[in-house]
């Protein structure tokens, strides 16, 4: 074991993503066995629609997580985004491209919102991100009235939206939403671990106090984790209406545990200083196939909350293991 963890090959890949995408496909052959209609394309599509917005939350909170905080309003945030965006454009008529935007600006705010008062007021990320939460559903249920939203369906002329996350190729379905995914994923790895921004957001999360000292303006990087948060969570609610449509007030809680879950899985430390775009994905993937999986053998949702939160805790487990090897 020892030789094939310090092979070149596993060193650069990374022996956590191995082990992660070992999960995912022993997940899909024994979900596959049990269901046989798990192998349909139609499964695997809607198992791709939970991993959009899942997989843009998922980014979002890993750069949070990799200074040492936590933000438990993402959720709500998407949710807030897509309520407000819907509202003015199925009942004021502003252009769907105005209407996307909207949803990005509106978890801009709450990005900022969440930085400043973690980095420049100094309150700890758990009560100010619940604080948010609770803001985010409030404005949303208040800016609609506490009316549920359903935004133009793909045959609507305004419904061209829908084709970023799936578009239709002769007779069939194109997951294009998995590609933008992909890509914006690339690009958050590469600020993360090939950027001065990034290494200082690391930096933050293994020794703050250090990083201060040294000179580094630690409030404009820990803020900026936040506002990178907020942005991807508004381009989640672009992903969420584009596969369900339909948004409801007061909504959003449970995305947040399955966002940082696949954050924790993915081998994000929630201790900060350690993060992985990478095995985030990957976790997003298991979460997703997860809930798929417990649906085709005809389970409740309720179970996939109690393996979710069984491979959480191995995985903190592990990490914590892992700390105390390297001490």
């Amino acid at each position: 074991m020892e030789n094939f963890k310090n092979s070149p090959f596993v060193k650069k890949v990374g022996f956590n993503r191995i082990v992660l995408c070992g999960v995912l496909l022993v997940m899909y052959i024994a979900f596959a066995i049990i269901s046989p209609t798990f192998l349909s394309y139609s499964r695997i599509l809607s198992a791709l629609n939970y991993a959009y917005f899942l997989g843009f939350l998922a980014l979002g909170v890993t750069f949070v997580i990799a200074t040492g905080g936590i933000d438990f309003s993402i959720g709500p945030v998407m949710f807030c985004a897509a309520l407000i965006a819907g509202r003015l454009l199925t009942k004021d008529g502003i252009p769907t491209g105005a209407a996307l935007l909207v949803c990005v600006l509106v978890g801009l705010v709450f990005g900022i919102w969440n930085g400043f008062l973690v980095a420049y007021m100094g309150l700890p990320s758990f009560i100010s991100s619940m604080a948010s939460m609770m803001l985010a559903k409030g404005i949303g249920s208040v800016f609609t009235q506490t009316q549920t939203i359903s935004w133009p369906q793909s045959s609507d002329a305004s419904g061209w939206y829908r084709s970023l996350v799936r578009m239709k190729i002769g007779n069939t379905d194109v997951p294009t939403g998995l590609l933008i995914l992909l890509v914006i994923a690339v690009i958050c790895a590469i600020i993360l671990n090939n950027t001065k921004a990034g290494r200082y957001i690391l930096c933050l999360g293994s020794n703050k106090e250090a990083v201060r000292l040294s000179g580094v303006n630690v409030k404009k990087w820990e803020m900026l984790a936040y506002v990178i948060c907020g942005t991807l969570a508004g381009i989640a609610a672009i992903a969420y209406v584009g596969s369900y449509t339909t948004v409801q007030p007061g909504l959003g809680d449970t995305f947040n545990n399955d966002a940082i879950a696949s954050c924790v899985m993915g081998g994000t430390s929630m201790a900060g200083g350690v993060a992985s775009i990478g095995g985030s994905i990957i976790g997003v993937l298991i979460v997703s196939l997860l809930q798929e999986g417990i649906l085709a053998m005809g389970f409740q949702k309720d179970y996939q909350y109690v393996i979710t939160g069984i491979i959480v805790l191995l995985a903190v487990y592990a990490d914590v293991r892992s700390k105390k090897r390297k001490n």
